[in-house]
């Protein structure tokens, strides 16, 4: 099977949208959402890359903005169209984040490259999927990159759940710096910032912000579940006060690289 069949598996049969909709998932989200209306501003064009089923491109397009989206998966475009309502301004296309060529340079204000650096396993690709986001987006334009933590994954897959112990958990993760491998199989590649760095180095941007989007969020799922209004507010504020702390995104599960385009 080659990516996408692994990907069609995977995303036809899970709710990613409910996942960003469930309290533990509300971090992640607003926390996303927070530093895109930082530097969102009146009549800016925003493009979502691999959109999934579209959760952030439908909140940005009813807020009144023009939303494009490019998707891979067929199952999460049909789910995307399926919540599009008749007010937004928003399309969507079957698109690969590596080739975006139907696309113009310094189009759009705002780029979100929120999914596809999770699912991309060599140094070509990952730089290719970069660099035709950083290319489409203006200049002095933002683009936002989602990454996938190698840590939290160590923590809660590799010792809470005791995979370390087993395949492919035990092939994969050195065992002396406890940098976790990754293919097509596993879904999912998983990042330090010193990987992030080493990708973006040569690029004409600016680095803002590097935030963890959930930072303890999934480590404790169902507190968080749990907790009353009153305290969860309290929470997402103790969130925001720590997502940018150096010595601590590391143990975030998602982190988002924001840069500017120069």
């Amino acid at each position: 099977m080659d990516t996408e069949s692994f990907l069609k598996a995977y995303y036809d049969n899970y709710d990613e949208d409910g996942r960003l909709a469930s309290k533990h998932g509300t971090p992640e989200f607003l926390t996303t959402v927070r530093y895109v209306e930082k530097y969102l501003k009146e009549n800016d064009s925003i493009i979502e890359i691999g959109a999934g089923t579209g959760r952030y491109s439908h909140y940005f397009a009813r807020k009144g903005y023009r939303v494009d989206a490019v998707e891979l998966i067929e199952h999460n475009i049909e789910v995307f169209k399926s919540k599009t309502v008749e007010s937004e301004n928003i399309t969507v296309i079957k698109g690969n984040a590596l080739d975006l060529s139907h696309i113009v340079d310094n189009t759009y204000d705002i780029t979100l490259l929120l999914g596809p650096m999770y699912h991309l396993f060599t140094e070509e690709d990952k730089k290719k999927a970069l660099s035709e986001a950083i290319r489409i987006t203006k200049r002095g334009g933002i683009v936002f990159a989602a990454y996938c933590g190698n840590d939290a994954t160590i923590v809660k897959f590799c010792f809470e759940k005791g995979m370390i112990k087993n395949e492919p958990y035990k092939s994969l993760v050195n065992p002396v710096t406890f940098k976790a491998g990754s293919s097509p199989k596993e879904l999912f590649e998983l990042y330090r910032k010193e990987d992030i760095d080493s990708l973006m180095k040569d690029f004409p941007v600016k680095r803002l912000h590097y935030v963890g989007t959930d930072m303890y969020t999934n480590y404790m799922r169902d507190c968080v579940d749990s907790m009353d209004d009153e305290l969860f507010k309290t929470y997402l504020n103790y969130h925001f006060s720590v997502c940018e702390r150096e010595d601590m995104v590391g143990i975030s599960h998602h982190i988002l690289d924001i840069s500017q385009k120069e």
